[in-house]
């Protein structure tokens, strides 16, 4: 990128904090026609005794919600790029019928993407005891509930959150615009912008292809037909200086990273979301940086965090700098594609 070519972009999805502020806008509440034909096409499903991941958008029929989701679809690519629909029932639908919703109403968002090398389509958020990024294979979704995360995106066009069950207490969800982040920068700090306009090493944990470089390098800031592509991970990135042959990371990145990470952190720039059980969560990866507080289960009382996590490729975005349509190409994960990494915990009777 050069100075001169240095600009502020998509200012109509470079919200701040107040302007947010009522959750009616970023709320989908589902009503009674939307649950008649929700479970239409779970009915549908169950007959066909099919697997779950052979389910597409044609075979899970929506009318009148397909068309809210299809608005959906679009606000989260041009508008202020996150969702939370909300009024599926827990009492009245099991886990695996709340993931086969989940499901079928991602289809209509995208296609549904690998999150590891071993082809997990459902990924699993919940505490799995890790407490640190020490080890070079742990990823963010690992780490355990005391450790709160820091603001990042995912390695996909939206991300998708469907909450099984609730923490006993935080477990709040946090949103960063990305965009107005980025526009901040270009006006304050033209030259850090500048910066995370230059390629970066992401540490692969331990995620790469047999023989391939265990680190990768993308830019946090691209631009694509005016859009802005963000991609940000300050904990792989600095985990990256562990391995030898990655580039060393300059004073200037180090300090943009830094100002990303503080902006995000900074009232005006972020939203919080508590999601509820049955609630669903969907955020355009390259507009909005994600978080979660540090939080307690108490699986004794039936409370155990259990979020259900889809990685999608957009139907609608049809032009994305090369490093990340590389990211749907078949032989991103040699691996073959499978449900979850962890079974589903029943569902407590009472709490």
């Amino acid at each position: 990128m050069k100075p001169e070519h240095l600009a502020e972009l998509e200012p109509h999805a470079s919200w701040r904090a107040p302007d947010v502020a009522d959750s009616e806008l970023w709320t989908l509440r589902l009503d009674s026609t939307d649950y008649r034909e929700l479970d239409a096409a779970l009915a549908l499903v169950k007959r066909s005794g099919r697997d779950l991941l052979e389910i597409d958008r044609d075979d899970f029929p929506l009318e009148g919600l397909g068309e809210k989701l299809a608005g959906v679809g679009a606000d989260l690519l041009d508008g202020i790029g996150f969702i939370r629909i909300t009024g599926l029932d827990p009492s009245r639908y099991d886990d695996e019928d709340l993931t086969a919703l989940f499901w079928g109403m991602g289809s209509h968002l995208g296609l549904p993407q690998p999150q590891n090398r071993f082809g997990h389509v459902l990924g699993d958020a919940t505490d799995h005891g890790e407490t640190s990024f020490d080890d070079p294979t742990v990823r963010g979704h690992e780490l355990s509930g005391e450790v709160a995360l820091d603001y990042h995106s995912d390695g996909s066009d939206l991300v998708g959150l469907l909450c099984l069950r609730r923490a006993y207490s935080g477990g709040l969800s946090y949103l960063a615009n990305a965009v107005a982040i980025h526009n901040e920068l270009v006006r304050s700090c033209p030259e850090l912008a500048l910066a995370l306009y230059e390629p970066l090493p992401i540490d692969a944990r331990g995620e790469q292809r047999a023989g391939a470089s265990p680190y990768y390098c993308i830019p946090c800031f691209s631009k694509r037909d005016n859009r802005v592509f963000v991609r940000f991970n300050n904990e792989y990135v600095m985990a990256s200086q562990r391995i030898p042959s990655a580039p060393h990371l300059t004073e200037v990145a180090r300090n943009a990273l830094a100002e990303v990470a503080a902006l995000a952190n900074h009232p005006d720039f972020h939203v919080s979301m508590d999601l509820q059980e049955g609630d669903i969560q969907f955020v355009n990866n390259y507009h909005l940086l994600h978080t979660r507080t540090s939080y307690k289960d108490a699986p004794a009382l039936g409370y155990k965090r259990h979020l259900k996590r889809l990685w999608l490729e957009s139907r609608l975005l049809t032009n994305r700098p090369v490093y990340f349509t590389d990211m749907f190409r078949p032989s991103h994960w040699e691996a073959s594609r499978c449900i979850s990494s962890i079974p589903l915990v029943p569902r407590p009777q009472s709490r």
